[in-house]
């Protein structure tokens, strides 16, 4: 009888290779915060991750470092630190790295809208 851990569909790939390959952020009801998926190739070596949100202006709005992940499936819950009505489109860019961020290994970005207030 043959047990397997891994799905043979998901096998562990080397460092070179590994890509973030979904990227999804949706804004809870509460209008602050933001659901984010974060799923990278599935890794022998741990890789570190930065997300970092940038309000239309480019301004950084929130960041979050992931240092060495043990999942190539991730959930953030990242809030909005805003002092003023939170509408408005965002922009969640994530990059993959190992050693170093200077060259990234892998970067993706998208954009959110936080509705108005009532819609």
């Amino acid at each position: 009888m043959n047990i397997e851990f891994v799905d043979p569909n998901q096998v562990p790939q080397p460092k070179h290779k590994i890509r973030i390959i979904g990227l999804q952020a949706i804004p809870y009801p509460d209008r602050r915060r933001v659901w984010v998926e974060v799923k990278v190739t599935p890794f022998q070596e741990r890789p570190n991750l930065l997300l970092v949100v940038y309000n239309r202006d480019g301004f950084i709005i929130n960041e979050l470092s992931v240092i060495e992940t043990m999942h190539a499936n991730m959930e953030f819950t990242i809030h909005i630190r805003t002092p003023s009505d939170p509408a408005g489109e965002y922009e969640l860019a994530v990059e993959l790295f190992y050693e170093t961020r200077n060259p990234t290994q892998d970067r993706q970005s998208i954009v959110f809208t936080i509705p108005n207030e009532g819609e």
